[in-house]
């Protein structure tokens, strides 16, 4: 990032990794960080989310919630007004809390701000030399966990791990604003992400990001966002997002 700041690819609000690196791409130890019972209330929506346990548009109650979860009704207050704050659950009088809905113009226009930011980061990442080497190794990282989640049929893991690679990308640019925006959509991502396994094979998405990071290793800076719009915006756009959401509900309810 930019000013020498030494955490240049590793940050997260929802799970980071223990490795941070510095700008000349050398790894190193980052000190753990404690989690609260609202930060864990958070890490237990999110896979549900993503695996479909709760289904965009659900209802969540919060006194059931916190029975499910067996902690108070204080955190999980906390944890879901936070979640609203990042767009993940709306609020809507006579409705209550629900995990937003999502159509498939909420997926184009999430995706198409999404691919602004990483396109802005590459290309910066690019032209600071943050595209090979050293710099490469918590993509391959990311990489590495969704091949094993893929290889589990873990539609949540594998989910997290494409975050993990996007995240790792973005960082790259080096620009902390560009990474706090990316942040604040990562939770939805996550959701979109995990939900996406239901329309294509894991192995697949696997894949895409292999040919990502050569692509970017490439430093053909054209070449790279057109590989990263296919990616993030054409392909999601193919996918009916509706139609998973209300087969999987229809499955669920049956």
């Amino acid at each position: 990032m930019p000013g020498g700041q030494e955490d240049i690819v590793t940050r997260s609000n929802t799970g980071s990794s223990s490795v941070m690196r510095k700008d000349d791409g050398t790894p190193e130890w980052r000190p753990l960080q404690p989690k609260t019972l609202v930060d864990l209330v958070m890490d237990a929506i999110v896979p549900a989310a993503a695996a479909g346990v709760i289904l965009p548009g659900d209802r969540i109650v919060e006194a059931d919630l916190a029975r499910k979860l067996g902690v108070s009704r204080v955190p999980v207050r906390e944890a879901l007004r936070l979640l609203e704050s990042q767009g993940l659950v709306v609020n809507e009088p006579y409705k209550g809390i629900r995990l937003r809905p999502i159509t498939n113009q909420r997926v184009h226009d999430l995706t198409e701000a999404r691919a602004a930011l990483e396109t802005s980061a590459v290309t910066r990442a690019v032209k600071a030399g943050r595209n090979k080497g050293a710099y490469l190794a918590p993509l391959h990282a990311a990489i590495d966990e969704m091949t094993l989640m893929a290889a589990r049929g873990d539609a949540y893991g594998l989910a997290q791990g494409d975050a993990q690679f996007h995240r790792a990308l973005c960082a790259l640019g080096g620009n902390s604003v560009t990474l706090d925006l990316w942040e604040a959509l990562s939770r939805q991502c996550i959701v979109i992400f995990g939900l996406a396994t239901l329309s294509k094979p894991m192995t697949a998405i696997v894949e895409e990001h292999h040919d990502l990071i050569a692509v970017f290793e490439s430093g053909d800076v054209e070449r790279i966002n057109a590989t990263l719009h296919e990616h993030t915006t054409v392909m999601n756009d193919a996918v009916d997002y509706e139609a998973i959401v209300e087969k999987r509900r229809a499955a669920r309810d049956a």
